[in-house]
């Protein structure tokens, strides 16, 4: 549905099934000098890594990395304190196509 939406406002998207597959996507692109504008990682992956986990090893890769975390537990950390894990934003399901694009518009201006 995320990718829907983000098509539908004109965005390319890329997917990967979890944070491990996240990181080396992003990894491959960043030696290709074809950097992803935007990450947006589920907080929780069940049986694989979230995005909790990804975005220290991310920001490893490449500093500047815009990331944004979604999940539906509100009430973790991250969620409420995303700016200290080096995040941009924070996206809380569920939401909606407007909602998701006043997050693009806060973090592109």
């Amino acid at each position: 549905m995320l990718g829907r939406m983000l098509n539908v406002m004109g965005y390319e998207t890329s997917f990967a099934n979890d944070g491990m597959q996240a990181i080396e996507m992003y990894r491959d692109a960043h030696q290709k000098e074809k950097t992803y504008d935007l990450v947006i990682l589920d907080l929780t992956v069940p049986g694989g890594m979230g995005g909790a986990e990804a975005i220290p090893e991310l920001l490893k890769i490449d500093s500047k990395v815009k990331a944004v975390v979604s999940s539906g537990y509100s009430n973790d950390p991250i969620m409420a304190n995303y700016q200290d894990y080096g995040l941009f934003g924070v996206i809380p399901k569920p939401y909606t196509k407007d909602q998701l694009a006043e997050l693009l518009k806060r973090i592109f201006g």
